[in-house]
């Protein structure tokens, strides 16, 4: 089995997986404007996982996790929590692109029975709010990953072909500006906004596992909070 953690948004999601099930996800996100509780909700929510799925330590193999990018404080605490387990556990341990597990989630939807919003191999852009007034964005088959204002996405955006499928709590913030460059964006409260553990589980099945201490958060530009000049 996989545990899948990502802590690269407001939300707090991690999940068991394995190729054969069980499937079980759960999440805490806070309210708008409520401050992320990752430090509070990421090992009780693992301990749920394992026992809403009736296993154990010892049924899991590989431990995933969503390194970014994303808010400084949760990757840094969501990379490190998983290094200390992969450690502690002894489990294999990969880094997956937070993004790509957010566009994966709208080309293939986590509840059994739902039908993908676009077909495969379509364009899905996925957008994390970055503060400072942009977004960490990619667009799946597209452009890499990179920190953008909602002016240089929406001139990227032009250049892809029509209505592209924009997701993810940054394509929320900036709805109009991306709207308005032709991004198609599902209602504010679609669960395709939010970055799915089992995605994390799933991509990270077919990755090579990494050296533990080399995993490192990607952070993509440089943190809000910085020490001051003495």
């Amino acid at each position: 089995m996989i545990l899948g953690l990502d802590t690269a948004t407001a939300g707090t999601a991690v999940a068991l997986w394995a190729p054969d099930g069980p499937e079980v996800e759960r999440r805490d996100d806070p309210e708008p404007g409520a401050r992320p509780a990752h430090a509070q909700r990421l090992l009780p929510l693992v301990e749920e996982v394992l026992a809403a799925a009736a296993a154990s330590w010892d049924d899991v193999e590989r431990i995933a996790v969503g390194v970014g990018p994303g808010g400084f404080t949760g990757l840094r605490l969501g990379v490190a929590t998983a290094r200390a387990l992969a450690q502690a556990r002894g489990c294999e341990l990969v880094g997956v692109s937070s993004l790509a597990a957010l566009a994966n989630g709208a080309l293939f939807p986590v509840k059994q029975g739902d039908s993908p919003p676009v077909s495969p191999g379509e364009i899905v852009v996925a957008a994390i709010d970055a503060r400072r007034g942009e977004v960490f964005a990619a667009a799946y088959p597209g452009f890499d990953p990179a920190a953008l204002t909602p002016a240089d996405l929406a001139a990227r955006m032009m250049g892809l072909p029509p209505a592209p499928l924009t997701v993810g709590d940054g394509a929320v913030r900036f709805r109009e500006e991306l709207e308005r460059a032709g991004a198609a964006i599902p209602a504010d409260d679609s669960p395709l906004h939010r970055v799915s553990a089992l995605e994390i589980c799933r991509l990270g099945a077919s990755d090579e596992a990494a050296d533990r201490d080399a995993l490192l958060p990607d952070y993509r530009r440089e943190p809000d909070a910085k020490p001051r000049q003495l």
